[in-house]
């Protein structure tokens, strides 16, 4: 399958499956402007979810709490087959251990019945070997029927899980799970049918289920762990990384269960478990953001790196989101009433006059006015809004004025927050600016360059001088920076430098199995995102990602037809969720293991179109959608195992619950962000795709969610695109201007407020591509392609050792011997000469 779209920016048009396009327009704006009233009605109805946005008690992790990470295994259609492997474990258990319960039941008891039910396994009968899957799927449960609450049940899934994979149940459904994969007869049925449901992927789903379990119990640390369970883990974590039996890592194996569902091969496949499982083992194997961030501070010591000036993570959960102005909408009707009433009583005087308006900075930290705003407002270049209305610009968080009439000596009241004195990032300087920086002090003061020199400074003024020190003070290099000098060297000297040691990590391992097909991995991943995306419409080109959820009959009442909404748009979200956090895992991965890995998969998410589909997927009320309630609190797993279900009504199901936003959906806005940040940083062509794409306006509406992380995000994607918005833009925007000085590192000699960019010269963007391209491809060449017969093997130049050599010859060339001599030997005219002149 062959992704469109190079490294530019595809035309705008119909979004098909792995080839999303953007909508040129945001959906929240109009198609032509409305007047006065009905403008600010608009306006009103967008920003009305973010006037009295609080601030949200969010902490960022790698996933969320375990709980509710394993509630979100099981749809609410499946609630019923809870209590079916609840009756396949009591049936089987109670005729092998009579009047007796599994929690009073030793240790070595409890090992013996596990291991007939894993004899059980191997039964050629495929509905007993099912029931016993389930009984061993109970297990992993819980043993809910036995427990009282909750926490038992948690307790009671992680010491099964324990105890499962120490007798080998994880290699045992893994055998079952290739013969469920290479199903041909349950792949065919499913094919024949016209709407494929739960019934289609019911042997699946439970190997899947058992294996997720396995994986997220064991996972996660508790102070409170045996050292047996520790040691468990760590043998666990390699088994899963070093395939010993297998010549692929099980990633790898999920992977391709991916690509064929979205190859139309196998639509049964159930890939909300597929995906978490695949989420989950990557995090397991690799590694969360803090184990990544302790790897990149040992990678730096080991080559002899100055430490990084913060930890990043710490940075951030330190920050504090941006605080819009206290102006209620009570205000702000009583304002527009105030502004009809002088209306009218100037069309009762015959006349009528533009009055200026008065702005107020929502984000000025220091509670001063903005001296680079005029009274008056300006326009932004994408919204045209309608200057005779005197309404200005979009009412979101960064954009927001206040409107009021021109009287004298009168301000809505400001809310005083405190900030902490200074930046909250030190700022960093490449090799590159230095270079850059010296170029043009030389070429001004002397008229001529030493090209990469930073050293010799003659002739240069005393202020040059102190620019340059302090340059460097600040310079930082980066591990990429040293693995593409690295990378240089090798190709320029393949000989004298020698083979290089690659070290084998889990990463390296994946990247390795998973190089060649890559892209259809990415691919796929992105056609499940696009139809899992709240924005994408239904259409028939699309893949069916509901087949893990619809039951075999369709609802009847108004009360089913809304749980089962319900639950369709929770499986989306949490498939948004599964995808963007294991794609963002393999980008920050990959790129510290090595830079040309991360550019790889990064090109390929570009060419699947991955920049516009992200913008496609945030072009929507992003505040309705984190604060979406697409849950039942009392169906979640384990609250529905052990409380009484209480009587749902419609009424219930509407209230949902009461948190006040939701955990999963502001995950998946802060990875679709990083990943977006990690494509396009330091790429000019990447970034001009943000431009045309008309991404301005929809990042700006991102911000009005009162978290400091993703606003953080959002800035740094429209820092990097201010040079190209144009002059007017930067001018109407000051205060999305001033929130990005505030909020995202600073780096030295960038103009990025001013638009003087040497580098984001238009006519290099696609030389640049096809530069880095052809860079990509000269690493994977030299480190996984190479041939027996290259062409720096080393020859045997010395007579006796090449005659001394045994060959291996074929059986039957013995009889055919004394015709190969007279063909190859005695035919064959000897020149003498020859051989004299080569001497």
């Amino acid at each position: 399958m062959e992704a469109a779209g190079g490294g530019g920016a595809a035309a705008p048009g119909r979004a098909r499956p792995g080839q999303p396009q953007p909508q040129p327009q945001p959906q929240a704006q109009p198609q032509t402007q409305p007047k006065g009233r009905e403008l600010f009605r608009s306006q009103r109805k967008e920003s009305e979810g973010s006037v009295d946005c609080p601030n949200l008690e969010f902490e960022y992790g790698d996933a969320d709490g375990h709980g509710a990470e394993l509630a979100e295994l099981y749809s609410y259609t499946e609630e019923p087959e809870l209590s079916h492997n609840r009756r396949c474990f009591e049936e089987d258990f109670h005729t092998q251990v009579p009047n007796r319960r599994w929690l009073e039941l030793d240790r070595a008891q409890q090992k013996a019945y596990i291991m007939r039910l894993l004899d059980g396994l191997e039964v050629v009968n495929r509905d007993k070997r099912l029931r016993v899957a389930r009984a061993i799927l109970y297990l992993a449960q819980g043993v809910f029927g036995d427990c009282d609450n909750e926490g038992d049940v948690l307790h009671w899934s992680r010491h099964n899980s324990f105890l499962l994979y120490q007798l080998g149940t994880f290699s045992a459904f893994l055998e079952l799970l290739n013969m469920e994969i290479e199903n041909s007869q349950a792949c065919s049925s499913a094919l024949r049918k016209p709407a494929i449901s739960l019934a289609d992927s019911t042997e699946l789903r439970v190997l899947l289920s058992v294996m997720y379990l396995m994986v997220e119990n064991i996972r996660v640390e508790q102070e409170t762990d045996p050292p047996e369970w520790k040691t468990c883990r760590e043998t666990f974590r390699m088994e899963l990384s070093f395939p010993v039996h297998t010549e692929e890592p099980f990633a790898l194996l999920l992977f391709t269960m991916v690509t064929k569902f979205c190859s139309g091969h196998a639509p049964h496949f159930p890939m909300r478990k597929v995906l978490l499982l695949l989420w989950k083992v990557l995090l397991f194997t690799l590694g969360g953001f803090e184990a990544l961030q302790a790897m990149k501070v040992r990678r730096r010591e080991e080559l002899g790196l100055p430490p990084l000036p913060e930890d990043s993570i710490q940075v951030v959960r330190g920050m504090r989101a941006a605080s819009p102005p206290t102006c209620t909408i009570e205000l702000v009707e009583q304002q527009q009433q105030q502004q009809q009433q002088q209306q009218q009583q100037q069309q009762k005087r015959g006349h009528r006059s533009r009055r200026p308006l008065m702005k107020q900075d929502s984000l000025d930290i220091y509670n001063e006015r903005d001296p680079f705003k005029n009274d008056e407002g300006g326009v932004d270049e994408e919204e045209n809004d309608d200057v005779d209305s005197g309404i200005e610009g979009e009412l979101d968080l960064m954009e927001r004025d206040a409107i009021i009439p021109a009287m004298p000596a009168q301000r809505l009241p400001i809310e005083r927050v405190s900030f902490p004195k200074g930046l909250p990032w030190a700022p960093k300087v490449r090799q590159k600016d230095i270079e850059h920086f010296l170029e043009a002090s030389r070429n001004k003061f002397i008229g001529f360059t030493l090209g990469q020199d930073t050293e010799t400074l003659i002739g240069l003024p005393r202020p040059i001088h102190e620019s340059v020190k302090t340059l460097k003070q600040h310079k930082y290099v980066s591990i990429s920076d040293v693995q593409i000098k690295n990378e240089e060297e090798l190709e320029k000297c393949p000989m004298s430098l020698g083979e290089e040691e690659v070290q084998e990590t889990p990463c390296e391992v994946l990247y390795r199995a998973m190089l060649y097909n890559l892209p259809q991995y990415m691919i796929a991943l992105l056609k499940i995102l696009l139809a899992a995306a709240p924005t994408s419409k239904a259409k028939t080109d699309s893949i069916n990602i509901l087949a893990d959820v619809l039951p075999e009959e369709m609802p009847i009442t108004v009360l089913q037809s809304m749980k089962l909404g319900i639950d369709v748009n929770r499986h989306k979200e949490i498939i948004v969720k599964s995808i963007s956090a294991l794609l963002l895992l393999l980008l920050k991965h990959f790129k510290l293991n090595h830079i040309y890995q991360f550019e790889y998969v990064s090109q390929h998410l570009v060419f699947a179109n991955c920049i516009p589909l992200i913008l496609k997927f945030f072009n929507q009320n992003i505040m309705s959608y984190i604060a979406a309630k697409n849950s039942i609190s009392v169906l979640d797993y384990p609250h529905c195992t052990v409380c009484d279900l209480p009587e749902l009504t419609a009424e219930s199901l509407e209230a949902g619950d009461n948190n006040q936003f939701c955990w999963r959906n502001l995950f998946s806005c802060i990875n679709l962000l990083r990943i977006l940040n990690k494509l396009t940083k330091w790429k000019h062509s990447r970034t001009m795709m943000l431009v045309v794409f008309k991404s301005a306006p929809i990042l700006k509406r991102a911000l009005k969610v009162k978290q400091a992380m993703m606003q953080l995000y959002v800035l740094k994607l429209l820092k990097i695109q201010t040079k190209y918005l144009g002059r007017q833009w930067r001018k109407s925007n000051m205060k999305t201007m001033s929130a990005i000085y505030q909020k995202v590192r600073h780096r030295m000699n960038d103009d990025w407020a001013y638009g003087n960019d040497i580098d984001a010269r238009p006519w290099d963007f696609q030389a640049e591509e096809c530069t880095l391209r052809a860079n990509i491809e000269a690493f994977n060449s030299r480190r996984y392609d190479k041939p027996q017969d290259s062409e720096f093997a080393p020859v045997d130049n010395c007579l006796q050792s090449v005659l001394g050599q045994r060959l291996e010859l074929p059986e039957d060339f013995h009889y055919s011997y004394e015709l190969w001599l007279e063909r190859e030997v005695f035919s064959q005219p000897i020149r003498w000469e020859e051989l004299l002149h080569c001497q």
